[in-house]
């Protein structure tokens, strides 16, 4: 199947999602993805696209996520977006992430979460952060205590990144926006 355009999928998250720090954390996710795919020589839009639909179903149908986005609100969309979301949530779905989308849309999520946490305590944001001080966050298990250590643990093998490395990645994306 074809992948709808960049502002399809825009539409469609406007639809389902009225949250706006889960819309942003769409964004984070879409734009991290999006870096990764250009470093990688991989496809930009189906990355972007994978990235800012992963929590497409979060807001309106929680007990069902990501298995009703999957099953019904992307249905027209290609294979290799439904199989990085469903990795995403392997817990929830039974799919493990194995490909190289599949691994870094579930390497990026949980970690974007915990970013953006540490850059609302922060007075200048991502401009000044640093991986040092993300890396002591995720050790505080009571900061942003919803965010998976476990994930974002995982995710850093699952791309073969030091914490350093995937972290100062990250913070540059989100420089940059």
């Amino acid at each position: 199947m074809p992948l709808p355009t960049r502002q399809q999928s825009e539409n469609l998250l406007k639809e389902y999602i009225k949250n706006p720090a889960l819309l942003n954390h769409c964004h984070m996710v879409a734009e991290a993805m999006e870096a990764y795919a250009k470093t990688l020589g991989e496809d930009i839009e189906l990355w972007y696209q994978a990235g800012l639909l992963h929590d497409l179903d979060w807001e309106a149908y929680p007990n069902e996520h990501p298995n009703k986005a999957l099953s019904e609100l992307l249905a027209e969309y290609p294979t290799k977006l439904l199989d990085a979301i469903a990795a995403h949530a392997p817990d929830r779905t039974g799919k493990k992430p194995e490909s190289v989308i599949e691994c870094h849309l579930f390497a990026c999520d949980e970690l974007s979460g915990l970013m953006h946490a540490v850059s609302l305590m922060r007075p200048g944001g991502f401009s000044d952060m640093k991986a040092k001080s993300v890396k002591k966050k995720i050790k505080d298990k009571s900061f942003a205590a919803n965010v998976s250590r476990d994930d974002i643990r995982q995710g850093f093998e699952l791309i073969g990144k030091t914490p350093d490395e995937h972290i100062t990645f990250l913070i540059k994306v989100f420089q940059n926006k």
